[in-house]
């Protein structure tokens, strides 16, 4: 039920084709499983997008993009998911992140203080970007993995619950004599 309200209200891929800046990716983009919602393409995408939101790095939706093309996964799902690191949601994510890096590489924490901006970020890069990374990848595998097999399970737990329904309601069924 949920599932057909999200399906309703994402772009057709008949809509799309009539968009001029996507011409060139014809084959590519419109592949059907792409867009499909079954249980490989749902889970999957599910992976693909909390793992991309950790990456450390801008334009987070283009790895996920490509590595949804890559893996025949749900596009629209997996970017949205993405954005579970938005720009309120980066600082906390990604400072945890480095924090796990330095405890899985033994260092100490060098950060005293943070600023938002380009020039403590260039400054404090060279000390920060290895367990940044590490930690980023640990989460994102880990978190991703996590969601990919929810996903599985709670695809798995829907699909017996149906069957089980069905069956009830064909036992229900007067019998024809």
């Amino acid at each position: 039920m949920k599932l057909m309200k999200l399906k309703n209200q994402l772009p057709t891929r008949a809509q799309l084709r009539e968009v001029r800046c996507l011409k060139f990716l014809d084959e590519i983009i419109f592949e059907p499983n792409l867009w499909h919602f079954n249980r490989y393409s749902v889970s999957v995408a599910s992976f693909v997008g909390v793992f991309c939101c950790f990456l450390p790095m801008p334009f987070q939706m283009i790895p996920c993009a490509l590595l949804c093309v890559l893996l025949h996964c749900n596009v629209p799902l997996s970017i949205a998911l993405v954005w579970i690191s938005n720009p309120i949601t980066m600082p906390p994510i990604f400072y945890f992140t480095y924090r796990l890096g330095t405890l899985i590489l033994g260092r100490p924490n060098t950060i005293d203080s943070v600023e938002l901006s380009f020039e403590w970020l260039s400054v404090q890069l060279s000390a920060v970007w290895q367990p940044l990374i590490l930690g980023s990848l640990v989460c994102g595998l880990s978190l991703g993995s996590l969601a990919f097999v929810i996903v599985r399970l709670y695809w798995r737990w829907r699909i017996a619950r149906y069957w089980v329904k069905r069956h009830a309601r064909r036992n229900m069924r007067p019998t024809r004599t």
